[in-house]
């Protein structure tokens, strides 16, 4: 080793008066001799793993077993590279300074093959589980130093003791790292960045170019993305949303911590191979966003565009340590600009959510005044815009609603004046629902049957919000509110659908009359309560709670009044009574099932497939 040679320089007399030494015109400076040791050590050695003079070392790995060789070499290139640094200093056009130089290039060569052997050979084990694993466990252990340390021969037996308390993935890993650490550190410092680095960015890119693509990652542009039909840029959706939690927690986030780990001490190395790696990468899988939010909008649209836009949001804080570099701040960019056009994009399918709706011009009466197909789509839409609450509150929140006139609190149903902006469009868009409503109520050719109509509708929409994340947004005030306008249009239609058969009965059932009277009161009864019941055989409660309750309400009062005029004038009437109290209750019981069915009745400008959200 060249600090055994040290000892040669040096002689001693066994008398220190008559030490000999050599006059300065024949000596060679200490110097001098060292870095001939040097340059003769590393051509030993470089030469004994040139490819092109054995064709052993076409096969063999210098860094195979326990390293001693491969710690030798680096060690002479170093060495090398110091002899080569006094060389120029004395004479830059020495013979030997061309020796130094040629066995240097020689030995870059050698190292340059081993670095990206080790790269290509260990791919699996260099996968970002495996160098997230392994740096985690190891990353203060001796096992990351077995290699690049090579001074500390004693690391050996630290590493094989901590290799037992890990996998063996683990420890190829770790080992493999260490000799990309101890190549990259030997390259640079002999002035070989650019090609260690070429060699890095190369082989590393592919990894993430391939795992993104088998991920479903492609590069697209906006006139590829415009001419797909929706279906299958939806499956897109799905893939890209799976692939952006991987790509983010694994193939960045773990890339990252290889670069760091090869070039620990080179940060702006570190950067650019880790720029040249992701930062391509990157802009493709932040760019598809954006091109889904610039085509053609449609409400159907609306749920994947919101789950874009929680992604990218949710996974911020990775995107923005990942991609933290000023070299890849174009991926936080593109990040930010896709989930700006996305928020756009959703603000517009609002508003022409809220268009259509205005603008249904849809004419047909729902058979027995039953829920109405706008009804249960809009109801549905909205619930499912409740559950993105959040995101919804961060894209509305600059985005005022803006009326032609300023509407009563009554109609928003008893909001606070300090509700969020998406709670206030939330109600607005429930409102416009409900505004629809009553005008297609007209539509039926029956006052008590649009009462029901009303009722029926908004029933569903009390429950729809009382059973989904609308109630968080608008509260028990609202759900009340709108409650009691339910049991208003069902005693609407209780007072408007049954007048006359409550008319047909006496003012008092229980007064004297004459028998004449008593048999006329029962044919009027009779004929008003048949009419009643023919027509309302066919209308329609589909909410079981609402339907008991209304029927429970009319028998209480019809049935009650009947037997109190029944059993008060039933004799000498016999010919003339056809129903007993409780033949009422059970024709009553009958009602309000809809024997014709609900039907089905288009929703106009609205109707479009029900947005599907798989994955949800």
């Amino acid at each position: 080793m060249p600090r055994k040679g040290m000892r040669s320089i040096f002689f001693k007399s066994s008398s220190p008066s008559r030490a000999i030494i050599p006059p300065p015109s024949q000596s060679r400076p200490f110097s001098e001799s060292l870095m001939d040791e040097n340059i003769d050590l590393a051509e030993s050695l470089i030469t004994e793993w040139d490819s092109d003079v054995s064709s052993y070392c076409k096969i063999i790995s210098l860094f195979h077993g326990d390293r001693t060789e491969a710690k030798q070499y680096l060690r002479s290139v170093r060495d090398l590279q110091s002899a080569m640094q006094l060389l120029v200093t004395q004479d830059s056009a020495s013979d030997q300074l061309v020796r130094a130089q040629n066995l240097m290039r020689m030995a870059m060569k050698r190292l340059e093959k081993e670095f990206y052997q080790i790269l290509s050979d260990n791919r699996e084990y260099l996968d970002p589980e495996s160098v997230s694993v392994s740096t985690r466990s190891t990353r203060s252990s001796a096992a990351r130093s077995s290699v690049s340390d090579l001074e500390d021969d004693e690391s050996d037996e630290e590493f094989l003791v901590a290799g037992e308390s890990i996998s063996e993935v683990e420890i190829i890993s770790t080992v493999a790292m260490a000799d990309l650490k101890a190549i990259a550190d030997c390259m640079i410092s002999s002035g070989y960045a650019k090609e260690c680095m070429k060699i890095y960015t190369i082989v590393r890119k592919s990894i993430i170019d391939k795992a993104l693509y088998h991920l479903g990652v492609e590069r697209l542009n906006l006139s590829q993305v415009q001419k797909m039909d929706w279906e299958v840029v939806e499956l897109k959706i799905r893939s890209w949303l799976n692939a952006v939690k991987i790509a983010l927690k694994t193939l960045f986030y773990r890339e990252r911590i290889l670069c760091d780990s090869v070039f620990p001490g080179s940060f702006p190395i570190a950067e650019t191979c880790f720029a040249e790696i992701s930062g391509e990468s990157g802009m493709i899988l932040f760019g598809f966003p954006e091109l889904v939010a610039k085509c053609k909008k449609s409400p159907e649209k609306m749920f994947r565009t919101l789950d874009l836009y929680e992604a990218i949001s949710d996974h911020w804080p990775e995107i923005e340590y990942i991609f933290s570099f000023e070299s890849t701040s174009a991926v936080r960019t593109q990040a930010i600009n896709s989930q700006i056009k996305l928020g756009e994009a959703v603000r517009g399918m609002l508003t022409d959510f809220e268009m259509a709706m205005q603008k249904d011009s849809s004419k047909t009466a729902v058979p027995g005044g039953g829920v109405h197909p706008l009804t249960r789509y809009v109801m549905n839409y909205i619930s499912f815009l409740a559950d993105y609450s959040g995101i919804l509150a961060d894209i509305v929140a600059d985005w005022p609603l803006v009326l032609q006139s300023p509407l009563p609190e009554s109609y928003f149903g008893s909001l606070e004046s300090d509700n969020s902006p998406i709670t206030v469009r939330i109600a607005w868009l429930i409102l416009v629902l409900l505004c629809k409503l009553d005008g297609k109520a007209e539509l039926h050719n029956d006052v008590a049957l649009s009462y029901l109509f009303l009722a029926n509708n908004l029933q569903y929409v009390v429950v729809k919000v009382r059973t989904s994340n609308l109630k968080l947004l608008l509260g028990d005030d609202w759900v009340t509110n709108h409650e009691s306008k339910v049991k208003q249009y069902a005693s609407n239609y209780e007072r408007m659908g049954w007048s006359k058969v409550f008319a047909s009965l006496q003012e008092n059932p229980t007064a004297e009359i004459p028998p004449e009277q008593a048999r006329d009161s029962f044919k009027k009864f009779n004929a008003a309560f048949e009419e009643t019941y023919r027509k309302q055989k066919a209308w329609i409660v589909p909410d079981p709670k609402l339907r008991d309750e209304i029927k429970v309400s009319v028998a209480k009062k019809l049935v009650s009044a009947y037997k109190d005029f029944f059993e008060r004038n039933r004799v000498g009437s016999e010919s003339f009574v056809r129903y007993t109290p409780d033949d009422l209750g059970n024709y009553l019981s009958d009602l309000l099932y809809g024997s014709g069915g609900g039907g089905s009745v288009s929703s106009s400008s609205l109707s479009c497939d029900w947005p599907r959200r798989q994955g949800r």
